[in-house]
């Protein structure tokens, strides 16, 4: 299957919020798209969705290394270090993500 189609496919499963499937796909097509940051925000969600929030975490601040101007990486970050029970390391991660949105908390 095409690099392509596997990413159609793993759009499809999380959109059906089959949330781990999704995540294995994309952990397929990142190993042969590596710099791609829409596949990393997908499976960084998918991760998040499917309560895998270590791997949401490592997932999301490889992308904020790579554009830390990634704004919705951000707030995902913050929700994330949320659910982990980590509220105030979220914070400055939630307050940056609606600076630059232009949206409250």
């Amino acid at each position: 299957m095409a690099i392509h189609d596997e990413y159609r496919l793993a759009n499809f499963y999380f959109e059906s919020k089959a949330y781990t499937d999704a995540a294995r796909m994309l952990e397929g097509v990142l190993a042969e798209e590596p710099a791609n940051l829409s596949v990393r925000l997908l499976l960084a969600r998918s991760y998040f969705h499917s309560a895998q929030l270590g791997r949401a975490e490592a997932e999301l601040r490889r992308i904020l290394e790579l554009d830390p101007a990634e704004d919705y990486a951000r707030l995902m970050l913050g929700r994330t270090l949320e659910r982990r029970g980590r509220a105030e390391e979220a914070r400055p991660h939630l307050r940056l993500a609606a600076a630059m949105t232009g949206t409250d908390l």
